[in-house]
C-alpha cells in the first residue's frame, strides 16, 4: 500500500479487503475507547472543517475545473463551496438541540414512569461520494456524520481524480486516521469498501450502483441511505409565467452543464406553449451564454466517455425523427471543448434512449400535454423521480400536482431550490434512493435513536407479574377495555 499520510489510504485491489478492513477496524476501537464525542469536541470538529473549507475554495475550484476539462468558478463557489459552508453553519448553530435527549410522553397505565429518546453515533460511517459534485456530495454527509459523532471512512469518485487526491490530503491535515480516513482507487476498490461492515453506509450515485452497492451491504446487514437520480420532471401548468419559469428551468437545467442529480430532465408543457417556450429557451440561453466555446460560466462534460453518449442520444433522436433545436447563440463549434450545446429535443418517442436514461447533461426533452392529468400519468407511469419541478400560479393545481405524484422532493416556480433548505430532507424514494439527510435528518440518519424507559421506583407492574389470578383478570378487563 502505497499512503500519502496516515488518513489517505491507495490499496491495490489484490490487498483492498485486508487493508480496508484494518482501517475500519482501528477507526472502530478508537470509537469504543473514545465514546461518544460532547458537543464540544463536535462543534471544534466542524468549526476546523469550515474554517479550511474557506481557505482552500479557490484552489478546490481550481482542482476541480482541471478534472472537468473547464469547471466554471462560479459555479464550484456557489455549488460546492457555499452548500457545504452553509450546512456546517446550520449543525453548529442547532447541534445542542439536536443532540440533547427527546422527552415522550407514556400512556396512563405506565405513569409514573417516563420516557425519552436517546441520540447515539453509530460508529463507522462509509461515505461513496460521486463526481458530478465531487466535493460537496462527499463533506456533506461527512457533516452529518461528524455532527452525529461518528468516525468516517470516506470513498470519493476515481472519475474525478484530482479532486479525489485534494480531499484526500485536505482532510488528512483535519483529522486523525481514526477519526476520518480518505480511501483511493477504482472501481475495485469501490466494491471492497461497499462489502466492509459499515454502522451505516451512505452512497450517492446512479441507480445502476446503488444496487450492486445495496446488494453489498446487504452481506454484512450494514444499513444504507442511498441518493440516488432518476429522471426529474418539470410540469409548466396553463397558468404558468413563461419567461420565468424557462429562465428558472434553464438555470437549473444548465448548471454544472446538466450534470446534476436533480436537474430538469424532461418538460411537460401544454400543447399552445410549445414554440413559445423554444423560442423562450433561446432567449433564456442567449441571455446566461451568449458565447459557449471560451465562456468561463459554461462548464464541460467531465469526459470523452461522458461525451460521446449524449452525442449518441442526440443521434439517436435525430435518426428516429424527433425535431432538435441546438441552443447556441453564437453558432460556435465546440468539439475541441468538450462543451455540448443546451439542446431541445421536441416530442421524443419512449423508445429513445434519452427518454428512458437520466439524461446528466444540457439536453432537455419538451413533451406537451393537453390535460394537466396527463401530464400527472405521465409521471406516474414511470419511475419515482428525485425531484419535481412545477410552475404555476393556481393554488389547487399546484396542490393537485403535489398530491398526486411521489417525488423525493419539490420546487415549486423554482429548480433545485428546496436542496438548499437545511431544514428540508434532501433524498429519494422508490428507484430515485432510499433515506435522506441534510440538516437534522442527516444528524439522525447517521444517530441511532434510543428508545429508553425509566421507570418509576413506585408502580403498579407487579400487578401483572405471575403467579396470575384475580387481580390480573381485573387488571387485564381494564387494559383491554381501554
Amino acid at each position: 500500500m502505497s499512503v500519502i499520510s496516515v488518513a489517505v489510504l491507495r490499496p491495490a485491489a489484490s490487498s483492498a479487503a485486508q487493508e480496508l478492513s484494518a482501517t475500519l477496524e482501528r477507526q472502530r476501537q478508537a470509537f469504543l475507547q473514545a465514546g461518544p464525542p460532547t458537543l464540544d469536541e463536535r462543534r471544534a470538529d466542524l468549526a476546523r472543517l469550515k474554517a479550511a473549507i474557506r481557505d482552500k475554495a479557490e484552489a478546490l475550484a481550481r482542482v476541480i475545473s482541471e478534472d472537468f476539462g473547464h469547471r466554471s468558478r462560479h459555479e464550484t463557489l456557489l455549488a460546492e463551496i457555499f452548500t457545504a459552508l452553509s450546512g456546517i453553519r446550520h449543525a453548529e448553530k442547532h447541534l445542542g438541540q439536536w443532540m440533547r435527549p427527546k422527552r415522550v410522553s407514556v400512556s396512563a397505565e405506565l405513569l409514573p414512569g417516563r420516557a425519552r429518546i436517546l441520540y447515539q453515533p453509530l460508529g463507522v460511517v462509509g461515505i461513496i461520494s460521486p463526481w458530478n459534485y465531487p466535493f460537496q456530495l462527499a463533506i456533506m454527509p461527512l457533516i452529518a456524520a461528524l455532527a452525529a459523532g461518528n468516525r468516517v471512512m470516506l470513498k470519493p469518485s476515481e472519475l474525478t481524480p484530482r479532486t479525489a487526491d485534494f480531499i484526500a490530503e485536505f482532510l488528512a491535515g483535519l483529522f486523525p486516521s481514526d477519526k476520518v480516513a480518505t480511501v483511493l482507487g477504482g472501481a475495485e476498490i469501490g466494491a471492497a469498501f461497499a462489502r466492509l461492515p459499515f454502522d451505516h453506509l451512505f452512497y450517492t450515485g446512479s441507480t445502476a450502483v446503488g444496487r450492486l452497492v445495496m446488494q453489498a451491504a446487504a452481506e454484512s446487514l450494514t444499513p444504507v441511505t442511498l441518493e440516488l437520480g432518476g429522471k426529474s420532471p418539470c410540469i409548466l401548468g396553463e397558468d404558468a409565467v413563461l419567461s420565468g419559469a424557462v429562465e428558472s428551468i434553464f438555470y437549473g437545467k444548465l448548471l454544472n452543464a446538466g450534470q446534476t442529480c436533480i436537474a430538469p430532465d424532461y418538460v411537460l408543457l401544454p400543447e399552445a406553449k410549445r414554440e413559445a417556450f423554444i423560442a423562450e429557451a433561446q432567449r433564456a440561453v442567449k441571455k446566461f451564454y451568449p458565447r459557449l466555446a471560451a465562456n468561463r460560466d459554461y462548464t464541460s462534460i467531465v469526459n470523452e466517455r461522458q461525451y460521446q453518449r449524449l452525442r449518441r442520444y442526440l443521434d439517436e433522436a435525430k435518426a428516429k425523427g424527433a425535431r432538435i433545436v441546438e441552443l447556441n447563440p453564437a453558432e460556435e463549434p465546440l468539439e475541441e471543448s468538450r462543451k455540448l450545446a443546451p439542446t431541445l429535443v421536441i416530442e421524443p418517442g419512449d423508445d429513445l434512449a434519452l427518454t428512458r436514461e437520466e439524461i446528466f447533461g444540457p439536453v432537455l426533452p419538451v413533451r406537451t400535454y393537453r390535460r394537466l392529468d396527463d401530464a400527472i400519468d405521465y409521471v406516474n407511469r414511470h419511475p419515482r423521480p428525485l425531484a419535481l419541478y412545477y410552475f404555476g400560479e393556481d393554488a389547487k393545481k399546484r396542490d393537485t400536482v403535489l398530491a398526486r405524484t411521489i417525488s423525493g422532493g419539490v420546487s415549486v416556480n423554482a429548480t433545485l431550490m428546496h436542496v438548499v433548505v437545511e431544514n428540508l430532507p434532501f433524498g429519494g424514494v422508490g428507484a430515485s434512493g432510499i433515506g435522506a439527510y441534510h440538516g437534522e435528518i442527516g444528524f439522525q440518519t447517521f444517530s441511532h435513536r434510543k428508545g429508553v424507559f425509566l421507570q418509576s421506583r413506585f408502580n403498579g407492574a407487579f400487578l401483572l407479574r405471575p403467579p396470575f389470578g384475580r387481580i390480573t383478570d381485573l387488571m387485564l378487563k381494564l387494559l383491554l377495555r381501554r
